[in-house]
């Protein structure tokens, strides 16, 4: 009689312990999916601004160069002028660009990272 209760015990901490294993992996396949989906809504969302940004970057560089090809009298200083502006802004880019890309990044992924957490 004692036996039989150990094994209808057994059973049943089998069966409760496989069902905590599949709520388990249920759960952990839940937070993984809403992991990608926020990561993919993020790059989206980084994508769709950039591309807007380039656009108007664009735009402005052009009405910037044609300015000053007004005022040198001359487009092609204009755009050379442009032009020498932004290598000097990515030379300057490039010298920091530990402090100004990895900080926020690191941040930005840490806040997410720990928000799926709570």
């Amino acid at each position: 009689m004692a036996f039989e209760e150990i094994k209808e015990n057994a059973e049943d901490l089998k069966n409760e312990a496989k069902r905590l294993i599949d709520a388990n992996l249920a759960y952990y396949k839940l937070w993984g999916f809403k992991i990608a989906m926020k990561s993919t809504a993020m790059m989206l969302k980084l994508f769709l601004l950039a591309t807007m940004l380039v656009i108007v970057t664009l735009f402005f560089s052009i009405a910037l160069a044609l300015a000053f090809g007004y005022w040198f009298d001359n487009f092609a200083y204009g755009f050379l002028t442009v032009g020498f502006i932004y290598l000097i802004m990515a030379i300057v880019i490039y010298k920091v660009q530990d402090k100004i890309v990895e900080g926020p990044l690191v941040a930005t992924f840490s806040r997410l990272l720990f928000k799926t957490y709570e």
